[in-house]
């Protein structure tokens, strides 16, 4: 069973940065898609960004871009999310996901989802 465990989440003051990590184990060999959503209270579940374990190409949804950066550590089954330039907007919880889905922006294209970590960016 695939699970994945996310930490890094806290307070920060605008401006400042943060690095997610989102730990996974369980999962068998591939190019399966590990991505990174966030839902603040009363909105949907937004797509930040994705990577995949073999091709390397990141994807970023729009809030992410110019801002976030994923990166991934096959040797630890680890993917991270650097965030700067964090803005009041970028609060809510973060999740990771991993998907064998040839999309990988979409909530649907993941398969297991790890619990959240959450992030609070003070003005």
């Amino acid at each position: 069973q695939v699970q994945l465990v996310e930490s890094g989440g806290g307070l920060v003051q605008a401006g400042g940065s943060l690095r997610l990590s989102c730990v996974v184990s369980g999962r068998t060999v591939g190019d399966q898609a590990v991505g990174w959503f966030r839902q603040a209270p009363g909105n949907e579940r937004e797509f930040v960004a994705a990577i995949r374990w073999i091709s390397n190409s990141p994807f970023y949804g729009d809030s992410a871009k110019g801002r976030f950066t994923i990166s991934r550590d096959n040797a630890k089954n680890t993917v991270y999310l650097q965030m700067d330039r964090l803005k009041p907007e970028d609060t809510a919880a973060y999740y990771c996901a991993q998907g064998s889905s040839n999309r990988v922006n979409a909530r649907d294209d993941y398969d297991f989802w790890g619990q959240g970590t959450q992030v609070t960016v003070s003005s």
